[in-house]
C-alpha cells in the first residue's frame, strides 16, 4: 500500500505536483510550536521525497524545493500579517507582499538544499540522509545571511519538553537540527526493502534516543524543586506582563495611564520579606519615553523599588549623543533605587523594516515601529553588572533567537534576559514560536533565562530549559520567581559553537556520497 502511494506521487506532474509540494511544506509547520504535531513532520517530508522520485530535470528538483520551501515558511510565518494590522490604513497593502515575499524568499534556502540532494544521489536511503544534512546546513546559512532569520528550526519542534532539547547543549541548536531532520526523513525510506525498512525504524529511534538521553541528564541534575532556588542569596525575578494592546501603546493621550499600570504592577507583593533583594523587570520599550531626560518618572519608578532593589526596563534612547545627528537606539536600562540610571545596553540585532529600512534611500517606506528615525545600532552581546545582583547578558526581542550570538565571552554573565514586545503578533503562533527559540539559549550556554514579554508569553527557566514559571498570552499579570541557583556554564556547546555541527553534516555528506560512489561501481561491474 504504502509503495503503491509513493509511485503514484512520483508520477504526478504539472499543477498537481507544485501544489502537493506547496501543501506538504506547510503541512510540516504543525510539528512547530505551538502544535508539537510530531508525526507532521516525517510525512511531509515522505511526501517530498517519494514524488521526488518522478522529477527528471534540475528545473523540477528545484521547483519541488521552492514550492515545499514557500508552504512551509508562509504558514509558519503567517503571524508576520498581524504586524502589519496594529495601523492597518497606512501597513495593511504590504500583507501580502510580506508573505509572499519572506516564504519566496526563504524557500530559496530548501530550495537549494533539495535540488542538491536529488542531484547527488539517486537512492532514496542516500538522498533521505543528504537531503536532512542539506536542510540542516540551509538552516544555519538562513540564521547568518543577510543579517540571519533562524526562526522555526527543526530543532524547535522539541520545545514541548526539556528532555529531547538537551542535546543542544552539546551541538547547539543547528546540530539538533541534523537529527530532527534525519528523524524526518529516514522514514520515507520505508520503501526501498529490507534496508529502507531498517533505516525508517533508525529515523523513529531518533526521537527515542533523544529523549532517553536528555531524561538521563535530567535524572543526574535532580529535579526543579532542588535547584536552590530558595536560596535567600538570590534575588527574587519580578516580571511585569502589563498586556497593552500594541495599537494604543504609544497613544499620547494613554501614555500616563499605561505608566501608572506599571508601577501598580512593580510594587513589592504583601507576601514578600521586605528585606529579600528584587529584580523588576519592564518588558522592550515598556517605558515609551526617553527614561534619561525624565528625572520625574524615574523618581516614580525608583519609589516602588526598596533599597536593594533595581528595576530593568526597556526603553528608546538618544542619551547620550556620539555626534550632532539625532540618533536613537532600541535600550535596556537600569535603575536603583535611587532612580538613577546605573546600566545601559543597545539592541544590536535590529529586525529590518521593523527598526530600520534597509537601503532608505531606495525604499522609501515608514519602518513598522513608532517615530520616523531609524533605530541605531548597539555594539554587540554586553554583560551588564550591577552592584550586589548577578550580572546578566540583555537581548531585545529576536536577538535571543541567534544561537552562540547572546553573550560576551570576555565577561561572562550568570543568566540571560530576553525582553520584547510580541504583541506585534497578536494571539498567533508567533509569541510561542518566539519563546521556544529563546528556550534553547538556556540550555546552549547553561544559564538561567527569564524572559518578559509586553502581552506575553513570559517565562524563566533554569540552566536546563526546564520551566520554574510562565505568564499566558494576553494576561496582565505578573511573575515572581527567585532566580534560579542552578548553573552550567561550562556546556559543550558554549566551548566549542558550531565545531561539532561543522563534523557531523561533513561526516554524513562524506558518507552518503562514498556510498553513492560505491554502489555506481558495484552496479557498473556486474
Amino acid at each position: 500500500m504504502i509503495d503503491r502511494l509513493a509511485a503514484r506521487l512520483a508520477n504526478l506532474s504539472g499543477w498537481r505536483r507544485r501544489f502537493l509540494w506547496l501543501v506538504s511544506g506547510a503541512v510540516a509547520v504543525l510539528a512547530l510550536p505551538p502544535f508539537f504535531f510530531l508525526p507532521a513532520l516525517p510525512v511531509a517530508f515522505a511526501i517530498l521525497l517519494w514524488s521526488l522520485e518522478g522529477v527528471k530535470c534540475n528545473k523540477g528538483a528545484l521547483s519541488a524545493g521552492w514550492w515545499f520551501g514557500t508552504g512551509h515558511f508562509a504558514a509558519g510565518f503567517y503571524w508576520i500579517s498581524h504586524a502589519f494590522l496594529v495601523q492597518p490604513e497606512i501597513y495593511g497593502w504590504m500583507i501580502p507582499f510580506a508573505l509572499l515575499g519572506l516564504g519566496g524568499g526563504l524557500a530559496i534556502f530548501p530550495m537549494v538544499a533539495v535540488w542538491a540532494s536529488w542531484r547527488l544521489t539517486r537512492q532514496i536511503i542516500g538522498r533521505a540522509i543528504m537531503l536532512a544534512t542539506l536542510w540542516a546546513v540551509a538552516e544555519f546559512l538562513r540564521g547568518h545571511v543577510l543579517t540571519g532569520f533562524p526562526w522555526n528550526l527543526l530543532a524547535h519542534v522539541w520545545a514541548f519538553d526539556p528532555a529531547p532539547m538537551q542535546f543542544a547543549s552539546i551541538v547547539g541548536v543547528y546540530g539538533l537540527s541534523v537529527f530532527t531532520a534525519l528523524f524526518a526523513t529516514l522514514p520515507a525510506t520505508f520503501i526501498a526493502g529490507r534496508v529502507g525498512r531498517i533505516s525508517a525504524i533508525a529515523g523513529i529511534m531518533i526521537a527515542v534516543l533523544l529523549w532517553g538521553g536528555g531524561a538521563i541528564r535530567l535524572s543526574l541534575v535532580g529535579p526543579v524543586t532542588a535547584d536552590a532556588t530558595v536560596s535567600g542569596d538570590l534575588p527574587v525575578i519580578q516580571v511585569v506582563q502589563p498586556n497593552i494592546p500594541q495599537r494604543e501603546k504609544w497613544i499620547p493621550e494613554l501614555q500616563d495611564q499605561h505608566f501608572a499600570k506599571l508601577l501598580r504592577l512593580s510594587r513589592r507583593p504583601v507576601d514578600m520579606a521586605p528585606d529579600r533583594k528584587r529584580i523588576v523587570i519592564w518588558p522592550e520599550t515598556a517605558a515609551t519615553f526617553f527614561v534619561e531626560a525624565q528625572p520625574v518618572r524615574r523618581l516614580q519608578m525608583a519609589s516602588v523599588l526598596g533599597p536593594d532593589d533595581i528595576l530593568v526596563t526597556g526603553a528608546p534612547r538618544t542619551y547620550p549623543r556620539d555626534t550632532n545627528e539625532f540618533k536613537v537606539w532600541n535600550a535596556v536600562q537600569v535603575l536603583d533605587s535611587n532612580g538613577e540610571i546605573v546600566a545601559s545596553f543597545d539592541k544590536f540585532h535590529l529586525v529590518p523594516f521593523g527598526e530600520y529600512v534597509p537601503l532608505r534611500e531606495w525604499i522609501p517606506i515608514p519602518k513598522l515601529t513608532a517615530g520616523r528615525t531609524d533605530f541605531s545600532f548597539g555594539e554587540g552581546p554586553q554583560t551588564l553588572e550591577v552592584v550586589g545582583m548577578p550580572s546578566f547578558s540583555p537581548l531585545i526581542c529576536y536577538e535571543v533567537i541567534f544561537p552562540g550570538a547572546v553573550i560576551d565571552d570576555a565577561n561572562q554573565p550568570d543568566w540571560l534576559l530576553n525582553v520584547t514586545n510580541d504583541g506585534w503578533f497578536g494571539k498567533s503562533a508567533g509569541p510561542y514560536q518566539h519563546l521556544a527559540a529563546a528556550r534553547f539559549r538556556s540550555i546552549e550556554e547553561g544559564r538561567p533565562l527569564v524572559r518578559a514579554a509586553y502581552t506575553g508569553v513570559s517565562g524563566m527557566y533554569d540552566a536546563y530549559g526546564r520551566e520554574l514559571a510562565k505568564l499566558p498570552l494576553r494576561t496582565e499579570e505578573i511573575m515572581v520567581h527567585p532566580l534560579s541557583g542552578v548553573y552550567n556554564h561550562t556546556t559543550v556547546y558554549y566551548l566549542w559553537r558550531d565545531i561539532l555541527f561543522y563534523g557531523i553534516v561533513t561526516f554524513l555528506a562524506v558518507l552518503v556520497l562514498g556510498y553513492s560512489r560505491l554502489f555506481k561501481s558495484l552496479k557498473a561491474a556486474v
